[in-house]
């Protein structure tokens, strides 16, 4: 493949991550929609990753504050 035929295909892959961030929205696009596998790029699967490593952490987080918060409570009735 030519030089010009793989910067046309790399310029597709990510207009339709775009595309598909946009449309999806962005936590669904990365979490749940696709792993993007035709994207040939380490950065953009490394920060992918870590995206939704952190967005799972956060939602634990969440989850586990309103536990402590409700158990808190329940305490004090």
């Amino acid at each position: 493949m030519e030089k010009i035929d793989k910067l046309y295909e790399q310029l597709e892959n990510f207009q339709y991550v775009q595309v598909k961030m946009r449309d999806e929205g962005f936590d669904y696009c990365f979490r749940h929609y696709s792993s993007f596998e035709e994207v040939e790029d380490e950065k953009f699967h490394s920060l992918r990753e870590s995206y939704i490593k952190i967005a799972e952490e956060l939602e634990e987080y969440v989850e586990s504050k309103i536990n402590q918060i409700q158990d808190e409570i329940q305490e004090e009735i």
